[in-house]
């Protein structure tokens, strides 16, 4: 690798270090309080004590037995001996006091080649520049998602002949026992006063960053990226890995190490697209090739001819086991029989980001429909660049379900409850658990056996989710799973059931639960919470009675994440009240929540 790398030996050794101080960060950012590094702990003995030893703790992620890291060391062709000492320094207390330095020692430059290099990072720049313009021109525009938008919400309204929310003017300021401060939108952060959706966190870059060029902190990227997709290290057997592909922790870690050299995500992303191109291009010429086998030798030319291309070629085969399976893998996931007591699961296509290299994919998940295009309307307008997909689920059971809700809404006790502006007095008994009326209780009986067919078929539909994840369908590739309502509890239930295997947080990289019917005191959140490598987003929201009232016959006093937050560090809760009128303003609220949550943003970010 070393002859094709547009760094220098001792760059090499300080991008490793830093690799290693981002993969232990965020790590760590799994378990504790968003807005904090591991500075804010030096005497957390149970995690990062001052003089702990990697040996000592093999659950780190820095840690040989998940082989995250030291495969990088070797591709970057890192001195073994260096290794150990470099493995120290990541699960450091000092991050601040270790990455301004490692800047400094980076932006330096050495060598006779330099100016060769130089040409080399530059032109590599200049080829993720123009990736990264030509998937915004290939994007949707802002103008034409809000005009879909608009005309989606206009149709669900027609579709609900009342509503399952009071108008604005009309609601209720019920001070919920949440033990959150108003308008506080990260539960666990130390600043309450942010106000918003939006964080506040400074965001300005460190000063040494400032010295580094653009096309250096590019170079690094690029080829952290290839040592993570490499398979260098894999067949040693003392290493706990057991795939080979993308690591979700792996691009957590590449994304807070993006933010640390103050690089926007979608430049990574533009380094994701050329690395998988450029490997699926040397595949597809060694299948078109007359030649049954080509020499090591003539290989390394080739490659060394392309100053674009540069290391990927040592990434070929796990490239193609990313990608080898991706669109046809999910899209071509459907039943043909009733597998677990569920007779509906199949993936449709969203978007157009579909067999173009990307390395990263997005599961969503409805939970609320009356149709069939509500499985996949409420997620047309997302415009990222992730390959999308909708799972569709149990169509006839979630129909049942919410026409019975429908129903409900429009019986005259109903009508009666929200002409007096009572429903959020009902749901403030409801978490307050106090008796409710029998007449209230009687009203709701028929929406009981509807919901608990649902509940049970979303918590196999979960249990099909994981297995679908861990056979690798996706490609291999680290996955986003956003879900709304029962849906929500569908990704819950799948990481139940990743966390009864051994695979950590190696295939989920950000989870976003939606108005999820989960209690809160009477699940397992903290491991749950280790299944996902990034952001674990709870949004809620205080007004959802009609959530409260359908959850109710379990709910009983053990709290309930779509109304409330969910007090577990690493949980970063989310109050969308203001968003959300009721629970059906899922179906049209969806997307706008999704884009004031910034999921592209590495939060806490560190200065």
């Amino acid at each position: 690798m070393a002859a094709t790398s547009y760094l220098t030996p001792t760059q090499r050794y300080v991008a490793g270090a830093l690799f290693g101080l981002a993969l232990n960060q965020a790590h760590f950012h799994q378990t504790h309080p968003l807005g904090l590094s591991t500075d804010d702990f030096p005497s957390d003995s149970e995690r990062t004590p001052s003089k702990l030893e990697v040996s000592d703790d093999p659950s780190l992620w820095v840690h040989e037995h998940h082989a995250l890291l030291r495969p990088v060391f070797k591709y970057l062709d890192i001195d073994p001996a260096a290794w150990s000492g470099l493995e120290e320094t990541a699960v450091s207390t000092s991050v601040s006091r270790h990455v301004g330095p490692l800047l400094r020692l980076l932006s330096e430059e050495s060598g006779d080649d330099y100016s060769e290099r130089s040409d080399k990072e530059l032109a590599l720049s200049g080829a993720v520049d123009a990736m990264v313009l030509s998937m915004e021109s290939n994007s949707e525009s802002l103008t034409s998602r809000r005009e879909k938008l608009r005309e989606y919400e206009h149709q669900c309204r027609e579709k609900f002949s009342t509503s399952d929310a009071e108008p604005n003017s009309e609601k209720i300021d019920m001070q919920l026992d949440t033990k959150e401060e108003a308008g506080t939108p990260f539960h666990d952060c130390e600043e309450p006063d942010q106000g918003s959706i939006h964080s506040n966190i400074d965001e300005s870059p460190i000063e040494e960053v400032m010295m580094l060029s653009y096309p250096r902190k590019v170079a690094v990227l690029y080829e952290l990226l290839c040592a993570c997709l490499s398979d260098l290290g894999e067949n040693n057997k003392k290493h706990g890995r057991r795939r080979k592909g993308y690591d979700a922790r792996h691009r957590v870690s590449l994304r807070l190490l993006a933010t640390w050299l103050d690089i926007k995500w979608s430049k990574m992303e533009g380094i994701e697209t050329i690395v998988a191109s450029s490997a699926m291009a040397f595949i597809k010429e060694q299948e078109s090739s007359k030649e049954e086998t080509l020499s090591k030798e003539n290989k390394g030319d080739r490659w060394k001819k392309g100053c674009i291309i540069g290391a990927a070629a040592l990434t070929g085969g796990t490239l193609m086991a990313i990608t080898g399976a991706a669109g046809a893998g999910l899209s071509g996931t459907k039943m043909a029989r009733r597998v677990g007591g569920v007779d509906e699961f199949e993936f449709k296509v969203i978007g157009e980001n579909h067999n173009q290299g990307l390395l990263a994919v997005e599961i969503m998940i409805s939970g609320f429909v009356f149709e069939d295009e509500d499985f996949i309307r409420p997620w047309e307008g997302v415009n990222d660049n992730l390959e999308r997909y909708a799972l569709q689920w149990e169509s006839k059971n979630l129909y049942a379900l919410s026409t019975a809700i429908r129903d409900w809404l429009t019986s005259r006790i109903a009508g009666a409850l929200m002409k007096r502006g009572a429903m959020l007095t009902v749901l403030h008994s409801l978490l307050t658990a106090l008796a409710w009326p029998v007449t209230l209780l009687a009203a709701t009986e028929f929406i009981d056996s509807t919901w608990t067919i649902a509940i049970d078929r979303s918590d196999k539909a979960g249990k099909l989710l994981a297995e679908v994840l861990l056979g690798g369908l996706q490609g291999n590739r680290p996955v986003t799973l956003v879900g709304y309502s029962l849906g929500a509890r569908v990704i819950f239930k799948c990481l139940e059931c990743l966390a009864e295997t051994k695979n950590s947080a190696e295939l989920v990289e950000r989870v976003v639960l939606l108005g999820a019917p989960i209690a809160i005191r009477d699940e397992n959140w903290e491991t749950v919470r280790k299944m996902v490598a990034g952001r674990f987003i709870n949004a809620y929201s205080s007004n959802d009675w009609m959530l409260g009232i359908a959850f109710r016959a379990s709910l009983l006093s053990q709290g309930l994440a779509g109304i409330q937050p969910v007090d577990i560090p690493g949980i970063q809760n989310v109050n969308v009240t203001d968003h959300i009128e009721g629970h059906s303003s899922y179906f049209w609220a969806t997307q706008q929540v999704i884009d004031e949550l910034q999921l592209d943003s590495y939060y806490p970010v560190f200065t």
